[in-house]
């Protein structure tokens, strides 16, 4: 009986090393503000290039390298006021679930050859595994520690590509797992080296004719709205100095050239209100002289108290009746909006978290709005990076989909404009124009294929009035798209598993696997 050997490396653990910082450094290439979206197949490529073959140490190591220098580079906008502490924290966190998560992307490429050695094994099994793997790597990353963060997802990346119309069918999940199957696919078409037969080309050309070829899934056209969106320019800032109602003031200042126009419904940004116009008789008064003089509907945001809660809160307000719908942003951002286990971290650091004041409580109830018999889904700025409120607003009958948001924290960085493609592909992926107004910027109409209505630059005050489409129907991403996670996340996982135990029968029986010069393991008894 002899011992089953392993694979070999293809590169030496020293170079490997380099490759997988060259291979973050080239996917943050891919997400604005630079957005080369096809770089995302380069540095997706590079990293598992890095893992074939490796030892779960070589793994974790490797894999740590690729995620310090993927989200270092891609998340620096948090220094931009709140220094380096919480830029490392994040980043060092999210590193380190990358590291763990890429010992189940090198196992898949040391199990799948010994169980399945042949063409069907390397050539198509393997690549869909590795796919599952990494789209579930995104998924736990998305949603742990308290809400997770959902940032570098490698679907997002392709907001102004030709590919982004897949996630209409099957969200950005299922886009993160074609892509990075499509690559691994090719991976292994190249190791095999088997350039005369054209079938071993057959599942990476089904996986590039499913990504390029499938056009978005049509949803019906429901006539327009009307809709004047400002952008304030105000001191909005975490540390912005500021007399009292001066971001009301500047919002009401940026408003008044749509006086006397004809509209629908008038949008503001999250924080677009100083007070808390739900217990502020004074900014009340100021909203339903606003509302009745442009005879429209209000959509504002503002911090609110109810119930001895503090909710991060979108406001529809109407003339004659003031507050008549609210939404609360359902997941406040940890360490930003709200500090959870603040005893702990107030140990790490007084200082820093002491800044946080203000704890706001999640929300519970719908991100919908029904203007006129119109529905008008919701997200309040990062909420637009979580699937489930994008989804429930869709199924709640949303028509259009309208974002607000606070980007003054992060002025003159990549973070914006990072938010907005993200906002471009939930309209392609839903089929729903957006509204994605900020505080300063950019904000942007985005039509459902994803093209841009109308727009306002950072930095500067202004508004649009834009006759936004309307849709209806439910696109298969929304109405699948958690039935897809599930099977990505868990199902490549147990898939991992089976392989797993198949290889230590493998193993007791005393079956050898010798790779060949081409890199194609063949099996010997």
């Amino acid at each position: 009986m002899t011992a089953l050997r392993s694979p070999r490396p293809l590169l030496p653990l020293w170079a490997a090393v380099l490759v997988a910082a060259a291979a973050g450094a080239i996917l943050d290439l891919a997400f604005p503000s630079v957005g080369w979206w096809p770089l995302a197949f380069v540095g997706v490529g590079l990293s598992l290039v890095t893992l074939i073959g490796r030892s779960v140490g070589g793994a974790l190591l490797v894999g740590f390298v690729f995620g310090a220098a993927f989200y270092l580079i891609h998340i620096v906008w948090i220094t931009r006021y709140l220094g380096v502490v919480p830029w490392f924290a994040l980043a060092g966190i999210e590193t380190v679930f990358m590291s763990v998560g890429a010992v189940p992307l090198a196992l898949a490429y040391r199990w799948v050859p010994r169980v399945l050695p042949g063409a069907v094994g390397r050539l198509l099994v393997l690549p869909l595994l590795v796919g599952g793997l990494w789209t579930a790597r995104e998924l736990f990353m998305g949603s742990w520690p308290y809400t997770g963060f959902p940032w570098g997802r490698i679907g997002m990346s392709q907001s102004e590509s030709p590919l982004a119309h897949v996630s209409s069918w099957v969200g950005v999940a299922g886009l993160t797992f074609l892509m990075v199957a499509l690559t691994a696919a090719i991976i292994e078409w190249l190791r095999r080296r088997e350039f005369s037969r054209w079938t071993t080309a057959v599942p990476a050309a089904v996986m590039a004719a499913l990504l390029l070829l499938v056009p978005a899934f049509p949803t019906q056209d429901a006539g327009s709205l009307r809709v004047g969106s400002v952008q304030g320019n105000g001191p909005s800032g975490y540390f912005d100095a500021r007399s009292p109602d001066a971001i009301l003031n500047a919002q009401l200042a940026a408003t008044a050239p749509l006086l006397g126009e004809d509209m629908d419904v008038l949008l503001w940004p999250e924080g677009g209100i100083d007070s808390d116009p739900l217990a502020d008789t004074g900014t009340a008064r100021t909203l339903d002289s606003l509302a009745e003089r442009l005879d429209a509907p209000l959509i504002v945001n503002a911090a609110t108290e109810r119930d001895g809660a503090t909710f991060n809160t979108s406001i529809l307000w109407e003339r004659n009746e003031g507050a008549t719908q609210v939404h609360d942003k359902v997941n406040p951002v940890p360490m930003g909006e709200y500090v959870p286990d603040r005893w702990f971290f107030e140990a790490l650091a007084p200082d820093l978290v002491g800044l946080i004041q203000r704890e706001y409580t999640p929300g519970s109830n719908r991100p919908f709005f029904d203007v006129d018999g119109i529905g008008i889904g919701l997200a309040i700025c990062f909420d637009v990076i979580y699937d489930d409120v994008i989804w429930e607003g869709a199924r709640e009958g949303a028509e259009v989909y309208m974002f607000q948001t606070n980007n003054a924290d992060f002025r003159d960085t990549d973070e914006n404009l990072q938010q907005l493609a993200f906002a471009r592909m939930r309209a392609v992926e839903t089929g729903r124009s957006v509204v994605n107004i900020s505080t300063v910027g950019t904000s942007q109409v985005i039509a459902p294929d994803g093209a841009t209505l109308d727009s306002l630059d950072a930095g500067v005050a202004g508004h649009m009035l834009t006759d936004v489409p309307l849709r209806t129907g439910i696109t298969p991403a929304v109405l699948v798209g958690p039935s897809v996670q599930m099977l990505l996340g868990w199902g490549s996982l147990l898939a991992l598993a089976v392989f797993g135990i198949l290889t230590r029968r493998l193993r007791r029986r005393g079956t050898t696997m010798t790779p060949t010069p081409e890199g194609a393991d063949v099996i010997e008894k």
